[in-house]
């Protein structure tokens, strides 16, 4: 699974139509939509898809025709994301109406070939699912287990400095399990369950 950080906008054109598709992250959707009407004043349709992991790590997804004949936008908008095995991330496709219609078939291409442009031209970032693990270390391990960390690419969430200094990590399962043939023994290492 795949997901985005920044937004994207491409253009793509059919009989003088207009699709300008923005990509970005889920959690700018509203954010974005609010922006794009504002911006876009004479666009006759903001069509829309996204999907999204929740709290129990299932795929939410939803998609909107706005006003397009029912079928021929959201769904092929979203058939895209998931074929691309985009998560976490939202389009919206604003579209000017070119004076010549498309019919459904027309329609279903044009928005999947522009939802299907803007992923072309995208950074994407391959997903994986972060554990937060808890370190205590002896000062005078610090600087070894930093540069561990630093060697294996893990994010350190926080310090806490008492007798020992704790360590707060998000790191993937793989991570963790080069972390533990590396560390020091006598490091105290736990899985903190969210």
């Amino acid at each position: 699974m795949y997901y985005v950080k920044e937004e994207v906008c491409e253009t793509y054109e059919e009989k003088k139509s207009k699709f300008i598709a923005y990509l970005s992250s889920y959690e700018n959707f509203d954010f974005l939509m609010k922006r794009l009407k504002k911006d876009h004043p004479k666009a006759r349709h903001f069509v829309y898809a996204y999907r999204y992991l929740n709290e129990f790590d299932q795929i939410v997804e939803n998609c909107s025709d706005d006003g397009e004949p029912r079928g021929t936008s959201g769904k092929p908008s979203l058939t895209v994301l998931s074929g691309n095995e985009l998560i976490n991330s939202a389009v919206i496709i604003v579209r000017y109406f070119g004076g010549i219609k498309l019919g459904t078939g027309g329609l279903v291409r044009a928005y999947g070939d522009a939802v299907n442009l803007v992923i072309k031209n995208s950074n994407l970032f391959k997903y994986e699912k972060l554990e937060s693990v808890r370190l205590e270390v002896d000062y005078s391990l610090l600087s070894k287990v930093e540069y561990i960390l630093n060697t294996n690419d893990i994010k350190i969430i926080s310090k806490e400095f008492n007798s020992c200094v704790l360590l707060s990590l998000s790191l993937t399962s793989e991570q963790f399990d080069e972390l533990i043939k590396q560390v020091p023994r006598e490091i105290k290492m736990e899985k903190i369950i969210e």
